[in-house]
């Protein structure tokens, strides 16, 4: 039995997971699936979909000042600010330039604490992880970077980006999944100058983007982030599959070679199984 999951077992480390969920329900998941491992930066979708929910709850607005002087939620959101990857002092002007970092992320972490009353990590555990029973997600630390999280989460997670029923309606997630500036350049970390780079409310967009550590079958419309510890989480809403992968072997060019070849795999799986369930009886 294939699972599109058989290329795991390649992965350098000793803990390494990975699995995936389509819109139908059918999910696999092979290794590490229930150990918590470091997230790194895909800590930023957590963070990005807490902003979200206080969106719908009129707790803040996307185009409310917030950042540098000129910036915005949105801009933070999208990489947008001018801030640059640490620190406090712009680099660019707000709006002109893609410039990836953690710095708008504890930006967007103050913000939800201030308008809260609660921390970052006390918001989005009740606003996003508890509702979809993301119980092994760990929040603590940076906003940017902070979370520790299973596979089985993950999926969760992407499970509910593909359909949105629980934590954010259809239309928020559709619009934070739409590229925000879509002509803007700027460096993808581990990927070089991207042109355009474009970027949705916290999530990374596929687009024309080649090299990419997603499949290379995987639609323009896939969103997504990774991190540097080797966590991935990448959802393909043409297709309708959503994917994940944790790992304690940090990225590097064994995840660039080793991503891209799990997903091909992982859509080619889903499309035999749709295929299949399909099929005349």
């Amino acid at each position: 039995m294939t699972t599109g999951l058989e290329s795991l077992e390649r992965w350098p480390g000793q803990h390494r997971g990975a699995g995936w969920v389509d819109r139908s329900g059918r999910w696999e998941a092979a290794g590490a699936v229930e150990r918590p491992l470091r997230l790194a930066s895909v800590t930023k979708v957590l963070t990005a979909l807490g902003v979200l929910v206080a969106t719908e709850e009129e707790v803040l607005a996307l185009d409310e000042p917030a950042g540098p002087p000129g910036s915005t939620v949105r801009l933070l959101l999208c990489h947008a600010s001018g801030l640059p990857f640490e620190g406090t002092t712009p680099i660019a002007e707000p709006g002109t330039r893609r410039i990836y970092g953690n710095a708008a992320f504890e930006h967007l972490g103050d913000l939800l604490a201030e308008r809260t009353g609660m921390s970052w990590a006390e918001y989005v555990r009740e606003a996003v992880c508890r509702p979809l029973g993301m119980d092994a997600t760990e929040l603590r630390g940076s906003p940017a970077a902070g979370a520790h999280s299973t596979v089985a989460d993950l999926l969760r997670l992407g499970a509910e980006l593909l359909d949105p029923q629980v934590i954010l309606s259809p239309e928020t997630v559709a619009e934070a999944t739409t590229a925000q500036l879509p002509d803007l350049d700027g460096v993808l970390p581990g990927f070089g100058r991207q042109r355009p780079n474009p970027w949705g409310l916290g999530l990374e967009i596929k687009g024309s983007k080649s090299p990419h550590w997603t499949p290379a079958s995987a639609s323009p419309a896939t969103f997504g982030h990774f991190g540097q510890s080797g966590s991935f989480l990448w959802v393909d809403p043409d297709a309708g599959v959503a994917c994940a992968g944790l790992s304690d072997q940090p990225f590097g060019d064994w995840a660039r070679e080793a991503w891209p070849v799990l997903g091909d795999a992982v859509l080619a799986e889903a499309r035999r199984g749709r295929s299949a369930h399909n099929a005349p009886g």
